[in-house]
């Protein structure tokens, strides 16, 4: 554990770098950018790249509060483009091209059809369950949610997801050296990874 907690640790010290340094130079822009091609089901980790950008308004680079409103921006673009897909494309023709979305058919499946079971409140509780946070928004765009109500439910979670992720990245290089944050990141992503897990056996049930 503490070996793969190591090791997720250095593949972090590569990807702080980058994205610290994309930062650096765009600034929120940059936020948004990050957070849009996350929400829009691209591999990009939030449970990466939220307590990065919270690390790095710790260390005075960026406002904390104006880099949160950017993540919800990015959030807002990434969520729309996948459910107006979703929305516009008949599933077969989206399921026959969804590897571009880097997806499993399996999973857009089980979120479905748990969507259709609990309505708007999935939407809102996928959108604080890590991993596959953007899928929601492929059932939610399927069945027509009113949009009214989509972005409500997405927005709320995505706000509780990025204002927690963004406070233990703040926190946690306020107290710590740079290596034992990393060290720190790479264990709570595996914890989340098993998070996922657990609650994929919980749709799928």
């Amino acid at each position: 554990m503490l070996l793969a907690t190591i090791t997720v640790a250095q593949v972090f010290s590569g990807t702080y770098s980058s994205i610290s340094g994309l930062i650096a130079s765009y600034k929120y822009a940059a936020i948004i950018i990050l957070m849009a091609l996350e929400s829009a089901s691209l591999p990009i980790p939030s449970e990466i790249v939220l307590p990065l950008i919270g690390g790095m308004a710790a260390a005075g680079e960026i406002n904390f509060y104006a880099a949160l409103v950017a993540t919800l921006v990015g959030t807002a673009i990434g969520i729309t483009v996948d459910y107006m897909i979703a929305y516009a494309v008949e599933k077969e023709i989206f399921y026959r091209h969804m590897g571009l979305f880097h997806v499993k058919r399996s999973s857009v499946e089980a979120f479905d059809s748990w969507f259709l079971r609990n309505g708007a409140f999935a939407v809102f509780v996928a959108r604080i369950l890590p991993v596959v946070r953007g899928l929601i928004s492929f059932p939610a765009g399927f069945a027509k949610m009113p949009l009214k109500k989509f972005y409500a439910y997405s927005m709320a979670g995505s706000l509780i997801w990025n204002a927690a992720l963004m406070a233990f990245g703040y926190k946690l290089f306020s107290v710590s050296s740079i290596q034992a944050a990393f060290v720190a990141i790479g264990a709570l992503a595996i914890v989340l990874y098993a998070v996922y897990h657990l609650s994929m056996k919980r749709i799928r049930a």
